[in-house]
Protein backbone atom coordinates (compact mmCIF):
# COMPACT_ATOMS: atom_id res chain seq x y z
CA UNK A 1 0.00 0.00 0.00
CA UNK A 2 2.96 2.23 0.65
CA UNK A 3 4.88 1.53 -2.38
CA UNK A 4 1.12 2.42 -4.07
CA UNK A 5 0.76 5.92 -2.49
CA UNK A 6 4.47 6.93 -3.41
CA UNK A 7 4.03 5.57 -6.79
CA UNK A 8 0.92 7.80 -7.18
CA UNK A 9 2.18 10.53 -5.73
CA UNK A 10 5.32 10.10 -8.28
CA UNK A 11 2.77 9.94 -11.15
CA UNK A 12 1.20 13.07 -9.34
CA UNK A 13 4.24 15.03 -9.96
CA UNK A 14 5.57 13.81 -13.30
CA UNK A 15 2.34 15.15 -14.83
CA UNK A 16 3.35 18.33 -13.71
CA UNK A 17 5.27 20.85 -15.44
CA UNK A 18 8.54 22.33 -14.09
CA UNK A 19 6.79 25.57 -13.46
CA UNK A 20 3.49 24.22 -12.14
CA UNK A 21 5.94 22.43 -9.37
CA UNK A 22 7.47 25.84 -8.60
CA UNK A 23 3.91 26.95 -7.81
CA UNK A 24 2.82 24.18 -6.14
CA UNK A 25 6.36 24.59 -3.68
CA UNK A 26 5.54 28.50 -3.48
CA UNK A 27 2.17 27.91 -2.72
CA UNK A 28 3.31 25.45 0.12
CA UNK A 29 5.79 27.85 1.86
CA UNK A 30 2.87 30.10 1.78
CA UNK A 31 0.81 27.88 3.67
CA UNK A 32 3.41 27.18 6.39
CA UNK A 33 4.55 30.43 6.62
CA UNK A 34 0.89 31.57 7.63
CA UNK A 35 1.16 28.65 10.30
CA UNK A 36 4.41 30.34 11.45
CA UNK A 37 3.43 33.94 11.76
CA UNK A 38 0.09 32.79 13.77
CA UNK A 39 1.58 30.90 16.13
CA UNK A 40 0.68 33.02 19.43
CA UNK A 41 4.43 32.79 21.13
CA UNK A 42 5.97 34.53 18.21
CA UNK A 43 3.20 37.40 19.33
CA UNK A 44 3.68 40.41 21.58
CA UNK A 45 1.39 40.28 24.83
CA UNK A 46 -2.24 40.71 23.89
CA UNK A 47 -1.85 40.45 20.05
CA UNK A 48 -4.07 38.48 18.19
CA UNK A 49 -3.60 37.40 14.63
CA UNK A 50 -6.81 36.82 12.28
CA UNK A 51 -6.32 34.56 9.64
CA UNK A 52 -6.42 36.52 6.93
CA UNK A 53 -3.90 39.07 8.43
CA UNK A 54 -1.50 35.78 9.28
CA UNK A 55 -1.71 34.71 5.11
CA UNK A 56 -1.12 38.45 4.35
CA UNK A 57 1.69 38.71 5.96
CA UNK A 58 3.13 35.38 5.11
CA UNK A 59 2.58 35.97 1.25
CA UNK A 60 4.01 39.51 1.44
CA UNK A 61 7.41 37.64 3.42
CA UNK A 62 7.66 34.75 1.08
CA UNK A 63 6.97 37.42 -2.25
CA UNK A 64 9.70 39.20 -0.37
CA UNK A 65 7.23 42.52 -0.51
CA UNK A 66 6.83 44.14 2.63
CA UNK A 67 3.31 45.45 2.19
CA UNK A 68 1.60 44.49 5.52
CA UNK A 69 -1.73 44.92 7.12
CA UNK A 70 -0.36 45.16 10.55
CA UNK A 71 2.28 46.44 12.41
CA UNK A 72 5.54 44.27 12.32
CA UNK A 73 7.66 45.97 15.19
CA UNK A 74 3.88 45.69 17.28
CA UNK A 75 2.72 42.35 16.52
CA UNK A 76 5.81 39.99 16.97
CA UNK A 77 8.25 39.47 19.55
CA UNK A 78 12.06 39.00 19.02
CA UNK A 79 11.48 35.71 18.21
CA UNK A 80 9.16 36.45 15.99
CA UNK A 81 11.90 38.98 14.08
CA UNK A 82 14.02 35.77 13.78
CA UNK A 83 11.01 33.23 12.06
CA UNK A 84 10.17 36.23 9.83
CA UNK A 85 13.85 36.09 8.81
CA UNK A 86 13.68 32.91 7.90
CA UNK A 87 10.94 33.21 5.66
CA UNK A 88 12.60 35.97 4.24
CA UNK A 89 15.34 33.81 3.32
CA UNK A 90 13.40 31.79 1.57
CA UNK A 91 11.31 34.33 -0.69
CA UNK A 92 14.27 36.31 -1.20
CA UNK A 93 17.15 33.50 -2.25
CA UNK A 94 14.14 30.71 -3.60
CA UNK A 95 12.09 28.11 -2.33
CA UNK A 96 14.15 25.82 -4.65
CA UNK A 97 17.63 27.16 -4.04
CA UNK A 98 18.08 27.29 -0.55
CA UNK A 99 15.62 23.70 0.16
CA UNK A 100 18.32 22.31 -2.29
CA UNK A 101 20.82 23.45 -0.49
CA UNK A 102 19.28 21.96 3.04
CA UNK A 103 19.03 18.93 0.61
CA UNK A 104 22.70 19.13 -0.02
CA UNK A 105 23.33 19.41 3.32
CA UNK A 106 21.45 16.48 4.51
CA UNK A 107 23.69 14.45 2.01
CA UNK A 108 21.11 13.51 -0.79
CA UNK A 109 22.04 13.81 -4.35
CA UNK A 110 20.48 16.16 -6.75
CA UNK A 111 18.56 14.29 -9.56
CA UNK A 112 17.28 15.26 -12.81
CA UNK A 113 13.94 16.62 -11.91
CA UNK A 114 15.13 18.48 -9.10
CA UNK A 115 17.54 19.87 -11.68
CA UNK A 116 15.21 21.03 -13.58
CA UNK A 117 13.22 22.82 -11.15
CA UNK A 118 16.29 24.93 -9.93
CA UNK A 119 16.35 25.30 -13.55
CA UNK A 120 13.22 26.88 -13.97
CA UNK A 121 13.30 28.67 -10.64
CA UNK A 122 16.41 30.56 -11.30
CA UNK A 123 15.45 31.27 -15.00
CA UNK A 124 18.40 29.24 -15.93
CA UNK A 125 18.90 27.56 -19.30
CA UNK A 126 20.67 24.92 -19.37
CA UNK A 127 21.07 22.17 -16.43
CA UNK A 128 25.28 22.72 -16.31
CA UNK A 129 26.82 23.51 -13.20
CA UNK A 130 23.30 23.64 -10.76
CA UNK A 131 25.11 22.31 -7.79
CA UNK A 132 27.62 25.02 -8.04
CA UNK A 133 25.11 27.62 -8.45
CA UNK A 134 23.08 26.75 -5.92
CA UNK A 135 26.43 26.77 -3.44
CA UNK A 136 27.50 30.41 -5.14
CA UNK A 137 24.26 32.07 -4.38
CA UNK A 138 24.04 31.07 -0.70
CA UNK A 139 27.94 31.79 -0.22
CA UNK A 140 27.11 34.87 -1.96
CA UNK A 141 24.29 35.88 -0.33
CA UNK A 142 24.72 35.03 2.57
CA UNK A 143 28.22 36.92 2.69
CA UNK A 144 26.22 39.91 2.07
CA UNK A 145 23.92 39.96 4.72
CA UNK A 146 26.62 39.08 7.86
CA UNK A 147 28.72 42.14 6.53
CA UNK A 148 25.25 44.30 6.50
CA UNK A 149 24.13 42.85 9.97
CA UNK A 150 27.81 43.42 11.15
CA UNK A 151 28.04 47.05 9.89
CA UNK A 152 24.48 48.11 10.58
CA UNK A 153 24.54 46.55 14.46
CA UNK A 154 27.62 48.23 15.23
CA UNK A 155 26.27 51.41 13.46
CA UNK A 156 23.04 51.27 15.51
CA UNK A 157 24.27 51.33 19.27
CA UNK A 158 24.19 54.73 18.98
CA UNK A 159 20.68 54.62 17.89
CA UNK A 160 18.81 51.83 20.26
CA UNK A 161 19.36 51.84 23.93
CA UNK A 162 21.11 48.38 24.37
CA UNK A 163 23.43 46.05 22.45
CA UNK A 164 21.20 43.51 22.19
CA UNK A 165 18.07 45.26 20.61
CA UNK A 166 21.08 47.09 17.92
CA UNK A 167 21.96 43.50 16.82
CA UNK A 168 18.32 42.55 15.95
CA UNK A 169 17.50 45.60 14.36
CA UNK A 170 20.35 45.25 12.62
CA UNK A 171 20.57 41.70 11.66
CA UNK A 172 16.63 41.93 10.65
CA UNK A 173 17.48 45.61 8.35
CA UNK A 174 20.33 43.52 6.76
CA UNK A 175 18.07 40.56 5.58
CA UNK A 176 14.92 42.79 4.97
CA UNK A 177 17.55 45.08 2.63
CA UNK A 178 19.54 42.03 1.19
CA UNK A 179 15.91 40.22 0.35
CA UNK A 180 14.49 43.44 -0.84
CA UNK A 181 11.93 42.73 1.65
CA UNK A 182 11.14 45.77 3.08
CA UNK A 183 9.41 44.84 6.31
CA UNK A 184 10.90 46.77 9.19
CA UNK A 185 10.92 46.44 13.04
CA UNK A 186 11.69 49.84 13.32
CA UNK A 187 8.05 50.74 13.12
CA UNK A 188 8.40 53.24 10.57
CA UNK A 189 10.72 51.90 7.98
CA UNK A 190 13.90 53.86 7.79
CA UNK A 191 11.99 57.14 8.35
CA UNK A 192 14.23 57.84 11.90
CA UNK A 193 17.25 58.00 9.57
CA UNK A 194 16.23 60.36 7.02
CA UNK A 195 19.10 62.27 7.59
CA UNK A 196 21.48 60.04 8.28
CA UNK A 197 23.10 59.05 5.06
CA UNK A 198 25.51 56.22 6.42
CA UNK A 199 22.45 54.06 6.93
CA UNK A 200 20.87 55.16 3.60
CA UNK A 201 24.29 54.48 1.87
CA UNK A 202 24.23 50.74 3.28
CA UNK A 203 20.82 49.73 2.68
CA UNK A 204 21.43 50.97 -0.93
CA UNK A 205 23.96 49.49 -1.54
CA UNK A 206 22.20 46.17 -0.29
CA UNK A 207 19.26 46.65 -1.94
CA UNK A 208 21.40 47.12 -5.30
CA UNK A 209 23.24 43.83 -4.81
CA UNK A 210 19.89 41.60 -3.73
CA UNK A 211 18.29 42.86 -6.89
CA UNK A 212 20.71 43.02 -9.43
CA UNK A 213 20.38 39.49 -9.79
CA UNK A 214 22.13 36.34 -8.81
CA UNK A 215 24.17 35.96 -12.39
CA UNK A 216 25.47 39.50 -12.28
CA UNK A 217 26.66 38.59 -8.10
CA UNK A 218 28.70 35.24 -9.33
CA UNK A 219 30.10 37.44 -12.41
CA UNK A 220 31.45 39.93 -10.25
CA UNK A 221 32.56 37.66 -7.55
CA UNK A 222 34.71 36.12 -10.66
CA UNK A 223 35.72 39.19 -11.83
CA UNK A 224 37.22 40.40 -8.33
CA UNK A 225 38.97 36.48 -8.08
CA UNK A 226 40.49 36.85 -11.34
CA UNK A 227 38.99 33.99 -12.18
CA UNK A 228 37.38 36.38 -14.86
CA UNK A 229 39.77 39.11 -16.31
CA UNK A 230 37.64 41.33 -19.07
CA UNK A 231 35.17 43.16 -18.98
CA UNK A 232 34.17 41.65 -22.46
CA UNK A 233 33.95 38.17 -20.63
CA UNK A 234 30.86 39.51 -18.81
CA UNK A 235 27.85 37.77 -20.55
CA UNK A 236 25.47 39.65 -22.34
CA UNK A 237 22.79 39.11 -19.62
CA UNK A 238 25.03 40.67 -16.72
CA UNK A 239 26.34 43.76 -19.23
CA UNK A 240 22.26 44.74 -19.98
CA UNK A 241 20.92 43.69 -16.59
CA UNK A 242 23.58 46.15 -14.78
CA UNK A 243 23.16 49.43 -17.69
CA UNK A 244 19.58 48.40 -17.46
CA UNK A 245 19.36 48.97 -13.64
CA UNK A 246 21.81 51.68 -13.42
CA UNK A 247 20.29 53.48 -16.22
CA UNK A 248 16.42 52.91 -14.15
CA UNK A 249 17.81 54.73 -10.93
CA UNK A 250 20.13 57.28 -12.49
CA UNK A 251 16.46 58.63 -14.71
CA UNK A 252 14.66 57.68 -11.33
CA UNK A 253 16.33 59.85 -9.50
CA UNK A 254 16.25 62.43 -11.86
CA UNK A 255 12.90 62.66 -12.72
CA UNK A 256 11.83 62.39 -9.09
CA UNK A 257 14.09 65.41 -8.19
CA UNK A 258 12.86 67.45 -11.38
CA UNK A 259 8.87 66.23 -10.73
CA UNK A 260 9.15 67.81 -6.99
CA UNK A 261 11.72 70.19 -6.95
CA UNK A 262 8.83 72.95 -6.14
CA UNK A 263 6.70 70.17 -4.31
CA UNK A 264 8.37 68.17 -1.70
CA UNK A 265 12.26 69.41 -2.13
CA UNK A 266 10.95 72.96 -2.13
CA UNK A 267 12.56 73.60 1.24
CA UNK A 268 14.89 70.84 1.31
CA UNK A 269 18.92 71.26 0.97
CA UNK A 270 20.27 70.24 -2.35
CA UNK A 271 22.01 67.45 -0.37
CA UNK A 272 18.74 66.42 1.43
CA UNK A 273 17.15 66.25 -1.57
CA UNK A 274 19.24 64.13 -3.64
CA UNK A 275 19.72 61.72 -1.14
CA UNK A 276 15.80 61.18 -0.86
CA UNK A 277 15.39 61.04 -4.78
CA UNK A 278 18.53 58.61 -4.92
CA UNK A 279 16.89 56.26 -2.16
CA UNK A 280 13.27 56.19 -4.00
CA UNK A 281 14.25 55.50 -6.79
CA UNK A 282 16.46 52.51 -5.77
CA UNK A 283 14.17 51.05 -3.22
CA UNK A 284 11.64 51.24 -6.46
CA UNK A 285 13.48 48.26 -7.59
CA UNK A 286 11.98 46.13 -5.60
CA UNK A 287 13.08 47.67 -1.82
CA UNK A 288 10.13 48.92 -0.11
CA UNK A 289 12.61 50.44 2.54
CA UNK A 290 11.34 54.59 2.68
CA UNK A 291 12.81 57.39 4.38
CA UNK A 292 9.58 59.25 3.98
CA UNK A 293 5.93 58.98 3.74
CA UNK A 294 5.68 58.47 -0.21
CA UNK A 295 1.95 59.90 -0.29
CA UNK A 296 3.49 63.54 0.62
CA UNK A 297 4.84 63.26 -3.16
CA UNK A 298 3.24 65.04 -5.88
CA UNK A 299 0.92 62.85 -8.55
CA UNK A 300 3.83 62.78 -11.38
CA UNK A 301 6.27 61.54 -9.16
CA UNK A 302 3.88 58.96 -8.02
CA UNK A 303 3.12 57.47 -11.45
CA UNK A 304 6.87 57.47 -11.84
CA UNK A 305 7.43 55.60 -9.07
CA UNK A 306 4.25 53.29 -10.09
CA UNK A 307 6.22 52.26 -13.43
CA UNK A 308 9.38 52.04 -11.48
CA UNK A 309 7.56 49.21 -9.46
CA UNK A 310 6.00 47.72 -12.03
CA UNK A 311 9.44 47.19 -13.84
CA UNK A 312 10.58 45.69 -10.50
CA UNK A 313 14.07 44.41 -10.43
CA UNK A 314 16.41 41.77 -12.42
CA UNK A 315 15.72 38.29 -13.26
CA UNK A 316 17.19 35.63 -10.68
CA UNK A 317 17.03 37.63 -8.19
CA UNK A 318 14.84 38.45 -5.27
CA UNK A 319 13.05 40.72 -6.96
CA UNK A 320 9.40 40.76 -8.80
CA UNK A 321 8.09 42.63 -10.96
CA UNK A 322 8.02 42.76 -15.61
CA UNK A 323 11.97 41.94 -15.17
CA UNK A 324 14.84 44.95 -15.99
CA UNK A 325 16.00 42.83 -19.00
CA UNK A 326 12.25 42.41 -20.30
CA UNK A 327 12.07 45.89 -20.36
CA UNK A 328 15.33 46.62 -21.93
CA UNK A 329 14.59 44.20 -24.26
CA UNK A 330 11.07 45.35 -24.96
CA UNK A 331 12.34 49.02 -25.38
CA UNK A 332 15.52 47.94 -28.00
CA UNK A 333 12.90 46.12 -30.01
CA UNK A 334 10.43 49.30 -30.62
CA UNK A 335 13.67 51.36 -31.04
CA UNK A 336 15.23 48.83 -33.20
CA UNK A 337 12.10 48.42 -35.62
CA UNK A 338 11.16 52.15 -35.33
CA UNK A 339 15.41 52.59 -37.34
CA UNK A 340 14.28 50.29 -39.74
CA UNK A 341 16.30 47.13 -38.36
CA UNK A 342 15.04 43.48 -38.63
CA UNK A 343 17.18 42.04 -35.61
CA UNK A 344 17.81 43.91 -31.99
CA UNK A 345 21.33 44.21 -31.57
CA UNK A 346 23.39 45.07 -28.35
CA UNK A 347 27.28 44.56 -27.32
CA UNK A 348 27.74 42.51 -30.82
CA UNK A 349 25.19 40.51 -29.95
CA UNK A 350 21.59 39.96 -31.26
CA UNK A 351 18.62 38.86 -29.11
CA UNK A 352 17.34 35.56 -29.29
CA UNK A 353 13.64 36.56 -31.48
CA UNK A 354 12.10 33.88 -29.14
CA UNK A 355 13.41 35.95 -25.78
CA UNK A 356 11.69 39.03 -27.66
CA UNK A 357 8.58 37.51 -27.94
CA UNK A 358 8.71 36.40 -24.55
CA UNK A 359 9.34 39.87 -23.25
CA UNK A 360 6.17 41.68 -25.03
CA UNK A 361 4.38 38.14 -23.68
CA UNK A 362 5.46 39.77 -20.06
CA UNK A 363 4.72 42.90 -20.58
CA UNK A 364 1.15 42.73 -22.17
CA UNK A 365 0.25 40.01 -19.37
CA UNK A 366 1.88 41.83 -16.37
CA UNK A 367 -0.67 45.11 -17.58
CA UNK A 368 -3.89 43.21 -18.36
CA UNK A 369 -3.39 41.78 -14.54
CA UNK A 370 -2.77 44.89 -12.92
CA UNK A 371 -4.71 46.83 -14.93
CA UNK A 372 -7.67 44.11 -13.87
CA UNK A 373 -6.56 44.57 -10.23
CA UNK A 374 -7.08 47.85 -10.31
CA UNK A 375 -10.48 47.56 -11.65
CA UNK A 376 -11.43 45.17 -8.76
CA UNK A 377 -9.85 47.28 -5.71
CA UNK A 378 -11.27 50.40 -7.46
CA UNK A 379 -15.03 49.00 -7.27
CA UNK A 380 -14.14 46.88 -3.93
CA UNK A 381 -12.54 49.95 -1.98
CA UNK A 382 -14.16 53.04 -3.27
CA UNK A 383 -12.90 54.88 -0.31
CA UNK A 384 -9.67 54.98 -2.22
CA UNK A 385 -8.60 57.75 -4.68
CA UNK A 386 -7.70 56.27 -8.11
CA UNK A 387 -3.65 57.25 -7.64
CA UNK A 388 -3.80 55.29 -3.72
CA UNK A 389 -4.96 52.19 -5.83
CA UNK A 390 -2.75 52.02 -8.64
CA UNK A 391 0.24 52.87 -6.33
CA UNK A 392 -0.92 49.79 -4.10
CA UNK A 393 -1.67 47.88 -6.95
CA UNK A 394 1.89 48.32 -8.93
CA UNK A 395 3.94 48.01 -5.35
CA UNK A 396 2.15 44.36 -4.93
CA UNK A 397 3.02 43.14 -8.49
CA UNK A 398 6.30 44.57 -8.59
CA UNK A 399 7.00 42.90 -5.02
CA UNK A 400 8.35 46.54 -3.79
CA UNK A 401 6.41 47.01 -0.13
CA UNK A 402 6.06 50.92 -0.83
CA UNK A 403 2.52 52.25 -0.14
CA UNK A 404 0.62 55.58 0.43
CA UNK A 405 -0.61 53.87 3.71
CA UNK A 406 -3.41 52.32 2.80
CA UNK A 407 -2.72 48.80 3.25
CA UNK A 408 -4.57 48.15 6.86
CA UNK A 409 -7.52 49.55 6.16
CA UNK A 410 -8.12 47.16 2.85
CA UNK A 411 -11.16 44.68 3.27
CA UNK A 412 -10.94 41.10 3.11
CA UNK A 413 -11.52 41.38 -0.89
CA UNK A 414 -8.76 43.95 -1.78
CA UNK A 415 -6.30 42.09 0.88
CA UNK A 416 -6.88 39.10 -1.14
CA UNK A 417 -6.74 40.91 -4.57
CA UNK A 418 -3.18 42.40 -3.28
CA UNK A 419 -2.87 38.63 -1.90
CA UNK A 420 -2.72 37.79 -5.21
CA UNK A 421 -0.53 40.17 -7.10
CA UNK A 422 2.66 39.82 -4.44
CA UNK A 423 2.16 35.81 -5.53
CA UNK A 424 1.97 36.52 -8.78
CA UNK A 425 5.00 38.99 -8.86
CA UNK A 426 7.30 36.49 -6.81
CA UNK A 427 6.52 33.02 -8.89
CA UNK A 428 6.85 35.26 -12.21
CA UNK A 429 4.36 36.09 -15.11
CA UNK A 430 5.68 32.79 -17.17
CA UNK A 431 4.92 30.67 -13.88
CA UNK A 432 1.68 32.43 -13.39
CA UNK A 433 0.67 31.11 -17.05
CA UNK A 434 2.11 28.03 -17.10
CA UNK A 435 -0.06 26.77 -13.93
CA UNK A 436 -3.08 25.78 -16.28
CA UNK A 437 -0.21 24.92 -19.36
CA UNK A 438 0.31 21.01 -19.95
CA UNK A 439 3.52 19.87 -21.41
CA UNK A 440 4.41 21.37 -24.60
CA UNK A 441 2.79 19.69 -27.83
CA UNK A 442 4.21 20.84 -30.91
CA UNK A 443 1.45 21.07 -33.74
CA UNK A 444 1.13 18.25 -36.30
CA UNK A 445 0.16 20.99 -38.77
CA UNK A 446 -0.49 24.78 -39.98
CA UNK A 447 -2.66 27.13 -41.09
CA UNK A 448 -2.35 29.33 -44.47
CA UNK A 449 -1.13 32.22 -43.18
CA UNK A 450 -2.91 35.87 -43.99
CA UNK A 451 -1.63 39.52 -43.11
CA UNK A 452 -3.47 41.60 -40.70
CA UNK A 453 -3.37 45.51 -40.47
CA UNK A 454 -1.55 46.50 -37.70
CA UNK A 455 -1.26 49.82 -35.68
Amino acid sequence: MAHSIQKNGSNFFDRLTPFQIIVLFYASAVIISTVLVSLPFLHKEGVQLSFIDALFTAVSAVSVTGLTVVSTADTFNTPGYFVLMFVLQFGGIGVMTLGTFIWLMLGKKIGLKRRELIKTDQNRSTFAGMVKLIKQILLIIILIECIGAIILSIYFTQYFPTVGEAIVQGMFASVSATTNAGFDITGVSLVMFENDYFVQFINILLLTLGAIGFPVLIEIKDYLTHKQTSFHNFSLFAKLTSITFGALVVVGTVLIYILDRNHFFADKSWHEAFFFALFQSVTTRNGGLATMDVAEFSAPTLLVICVLMFIGASPSSVGGGIRTTTFAITLLSVIAYARGKSNVRIFRREIDPDDIFRSFIVINTAITITATAVILLNYFEPQFSFMEILFEACSAFGTTGLSMGITPELHLSGKLIIITLMFIGRIGIFSFLFIIRGKVIKDKYHYPKEPMIIG
